[in-house]
């Protein structure tokens, strides 16, 4: 029989997370911390306005692009938050979740054998993303040393001729790490130099814990350069909700508004009015489980410290990044011992990039009081790992 399979599809790799969750799944008293997803419920008063719509009917489909109460809303909350200016009639779509607004995005911006530049230990989707539009992944390599921002120069080398969109992953899963000003603005001449565009991912915008997050797409001469991707995850809560948003240029926003009109018609209603719920008065719901989190991650930090367990100070996001190098092992072994001998799951960091060889990411998007556990559990499992090599 004919070969029913693309072979593009088949070379790429399943999700490095999936693996440890669904052994995780299948553990008795085993605890997680490797799935990046908040542990607080959506706060009562956005579960409610979903609630609310699905009993007075609002249950058909929304326009392709998403509701023009939702479009205003995101309109409002970047204008408010980043300072930036988007028409919501032709430069804002609403996705099934941010990832959906990376595919597409990529898909109507790439021509075959257009080169897609992808800082990594970085998010899982973006390398695969770019092989199903057809485009070339050319990754570069974070430093721990550069405490995990791409740098100016970094970038300058990865350049060619070929280049097209730039993925700026920041605050950035798995490391924690962010993006500051000044970095942004010297990676923003680079850009502009070599005439190629940016896709920012932003979904951790409202998870920083040094300064307020700065969008590249406020920076001069970058706008017309950016598509913008957030949503409602990471900050409201929203994982199950299935709901982002992109924006962009005009002429960007309506291709990618093809591609979802035909492939999904539109995000879900239901979650919709939901998000223009989140966006009214959501504030100070984000603000107590940014605060929350804040609380572990300065936890995890004294906790490393404490146990000699090397890690930069991560200020984005709810992850952490440390070192497991010491111990002369893969990161995959690590935590694969890890997981068989403390019934404890973390990620190794190479399910996020090659040169994730080395380290762990470990999420704090749980209580402290089973991150405690945990912690208590690798404490001893270092122990266990030093004396084995003394």
């Amino acid at each position: 029989m004919r070969n029913p399979l693309a072979d593009k599809v088949v070379d790429i790799k399943p999700s490095g997370i999936r693996k440890f969750f669904d052994i995780v799944s299948e553990m008795e008293d085993a605890i997680s911390l490797g799935v990046g997803e908040p542990d607080f419920d959506t706060p009562w008063h956005i579960r409610d306005e979903g609630i609310y719509s699905l009993e007075k009917g609002r249950t058909f489909y929304t326009s392709n692009a998403g509701l023009k109460e939702l479009k205003i809303e995101i309109c409002n909350y970047l204008k408010r938050r980043q300072g930036i200016e988007y028409n919501y009639n032709n430069e804002v779509i609403v996705t099934v979740g941010g990832s959906e607004a990376i595919d597409i995005a990529l898909r109507a911006m790439i021509n075959d054998g257009e080169e897609v530049l992808i800082p990594q230990p970085s998010y899982v989707s973006y390398e695969p993303c770019a092989i199903l539009a057809n485009a070339v992944p050319v990754i570069i390599e974070l430093k721990a040393e550069n405490e995990f921002r791409l740098t100016a120069q970094e970038l300058r080398d990865a350049i060619t001729d070929k280049t097209k969109i730039l993925i700026l992953p920041f605050p950035n899963n798995p490391t924690g790490a962010i993006m500051e000003r000044k970095d942004l603005e010297e990676i923003a001449e680079v850009i502009i130099e070599n005439d190629i565009f940016v896709i920012s991912d932003e979904i951790y915008a409202e998870l920083t814990y040094k300064e307020e997050h700065v969008s590249i797409a406020s920076l001069p001469g970058m706008r017309e350069r950016t598509i913008l991707i957030n949503g409602f995850s990471k900050a409201y809560a929203m994982t199950g909700w299935r709901l982002g948003y992109a924006c962009g240029p005009k002429e960007i926003l309506e291709q990618m508004i093809k591609i979802h009109q035909f492939a999904i018609m539109c995000a879900p209603t239901t979650s919709q009015y939901a998000a223009v719920e989140a966006l009214k008065n959501g504030d100070d719901d984000v603000k107590e489980m940014r605060e929350a989190y804040n609380q572990r991650r300065r936890y995890l930090m004294y906790a490393f410290k404490e146990m000699g367990l090397e890690c930069f100070e991560p200020f984005g996001a709810f992850y952490v990044f440390p070192c497991i190098k010491e111990f002369g092992m893969t990161s995959e072994e690590f935590a694969d011992r890890f997981l068989r001998e403390e019934k404890v799951a973390v990620v190794p960091g190479t399910a996020f990039g090659d040169c994730g060889e080395g380290f762990l990411r470990i999420s704090y998007a749980y209580s402290l009081e089973n991150l405690k556990v945990a912690i208590g559990k690798l404490k001893v499992f270092v122990e266990r790992l030093r004396a084995e090599k003394a």
